[in-house]
């Protein structure tokens, strides 16, 4: 699967804002994808985004990564 296709089954991705503990749809679907791998995150799966940036992560070391990149760059 590349970068622009969607899942198998035709899966919708869903539009979110982010927020502290918490998160908005906008657009329904069933999936976000990682904004550092691409990785599709099913809804139900996602427990890692950054409020500050709108950004999702698949897991708790790509959002540790990303924090501590963001944080270099003085965005966080």
């Amino acid at each position: 699967m590349n970068f622009q296709s969607r899942p198998e089954g035709g899966a919708r991705e869903a539009k979110l804002r982010y927020l502290p503990g918490d998160y908005l749809v906008l657009s329904p679907g069933s999936f976000v994808r990682c904004a550092v791998s691409g990785q599709a995150i099913p809804l139900d799966d996602l427990r890692y985004w950054s409020a500050e940036v709108q950004e999702p992560y698949a897991s708790a070391d790509i959002a540790f990564g990303r924090y501590e990149q963001l944080k270099a760059e003085g965005r966080v």
